[in-house]
């Protein structure tokens, strides 16, 4: 399957960040360290080409990297709803 952006791979497009799925028991070592609620994170869509990518389903948590010229690598989580 060809994307929009013209790749088969999403991730392979220097525009778009890395994404991946965290797994669950590490999702809630991450919740407890920033005192985070899932239902509270922002979210994600089921139906966004990258969620479907990486195989992500609803609930799940998803880190996403972005290259960041101040800070290195800025690093983000979102929940597939």
């Amino acid at each position: 399957m060809v994307s929009l952006l013209g790749v088969k791979n999403l991730q392979e497009n220097y525009l778009v960040p890395k994404h991946e799925i965290v797994p669950k028991e590490r999702a809630q070592e991450i919740l407890a360290k920033y005192g985070a609620d899932a239902k509270k994170l922002p979210h994600l869509l089921r139906e966004d080409p990258v969620v479907e990518e990486i195989g992500a389903k609803k609930g799940d948590l998803v880190r996403i990297v972005r290259e960041s010229q101040t800070a290195g690598k800025a690093i983000y989580y979102r929940i597939v709803v």
